[in-house]
């Protein structure tokens, strides 16, 4: 992402300032993160193991004042473990529901891959609804709800992939990448601050409702929506495609553009919106024919194609 810390709206600078007393360098994952927090979306982090994936989740939800809750997926859980299910109570002679670990604010699914499929889907009521059902019973989820998927790059004995609709209902897919020598050395000097995690809750609730609700009224003209769907559609009729992405890749662009525009301190949006989150929106959106990667072609040239070409709005 492209942005100046200068920039940020005051509500984001502090918070951005608290969670840097813990994560060294990813300064481009905590503000994806907080702009899909405000535009209502849900995130898949991956990285290879050990770059900090499940701390920069953690942290993040410790201070915007967050209920946190971390999932670590095995191939052995059913969607009992993460829904809840009902239990017959002695005393009351009668069977109450005990809740699962998914109503909380930020929910971490850590290495979600991991899961059984029939375990994953029981993510994606929540996801796409904001409610679950349990045993013929609808249940709101709290508000604000994220999901953050973690998977690990490379790893594949032990793993299922994940279905392509679920995919789809993640916003964006964001890669953490391995820090620099300067980053390193920096985490080498402070490891014992990181290690004892000392972070305050500099965001309550309340603060991040209302700043969702005013994300909503962030101006969009139609010359802008244009410029989105145009992208998108530049992209689908990509003849390297095996599968083009679907409305949501629209939906996910136009509602991460507000959130960024919101977050910059404007309500409005203009292309640049647009252009800085096409990547994190798009990546996880479009599948190559196989043939593709011999001539060349990838995921990241496909996008940095449609944004060359596609005319942006004055």
């Amino acid at each position: 992402m492209v942005w100046r810390i200068e920039e940020l709206s005051p509500l984001l600078k502090i918070a951005f300032d608290e969670i840097k007393r813990v994560i060294i360098g990813n300064e481009d994952t905590i503000m994806a993160l907080f702009t899909a927090l405000l535009a209502g979306g849900h995130v898949i982090l991956e990285g290879h193991t050990g770059v900090g994936k499940t701390t920069i989740a953690r942290t993040f939800a410790r201070v915007i004042g967050a209920r946190f809750v971390r999932i670590q997926c095995t191939p052995d859980m059913i969607p009992a473990d993460i829904l809840g299910s009902y239990v017959f109570n002695q005393k009351l002679n009668e069977y109450v529901l005990r809740k699962g670990p998914i109503f909380s604010n930020i929910v971490l699914a850590d290495e979600i891959d991991r899961a059984s499929p029939r375990t994953q889907s029981a993510f994606l009521e929540a996801m796409q609804e904001g409610q679950v059902s349990i045993e013929g019973t609808t249940l709101k989820l709290p508000r604000p709800f994220m999901l953050i998927a973690t998977r690990a790059i490379g790893e594949v004995a032990g793993t299922y992939p994940l279905p392509r609709i679920q995919v789809d209902r993640f916003m964006f897919r964001i890669h953490v990448p391995h820090c620099n020598p300067d980053e390193e050395i920096s985490i080498l000097d402070n490891i014992d601050t990181i290690d004892e995690f000392n972070v305050r809750s500099v965001i309550d609730p309340s603060q991040l409702l209302s700043a969702i609700s005013a994300v909503r009224n962030v101006r969009v003209i139609p010359e802008i929506k244009k410029y989105i769907v145009d992208l998108v559609n530049y992209i689908r009729f990509n003849k390297q495609l095996a599968l083009p992405p679907s409305p949501r890749a629209s939906i996910a662009l136009f509602k991460a553009a507000r959130a960024r525009a919101y977050l910059l301190g404007r309500n409005y949006v203009i292309p640049d919106d647009v252009k800085d989150v096409a990547f994190y929106t798009l990546n996880h959106r479009i599948y190559l024919r196989p043939e593709a990667k011999f001539e060349g072609i990838t995921v990241s040239s496909v996008i940095a194609d449609a944004l060359e070409h596609v005319p942006v709005p004055r």
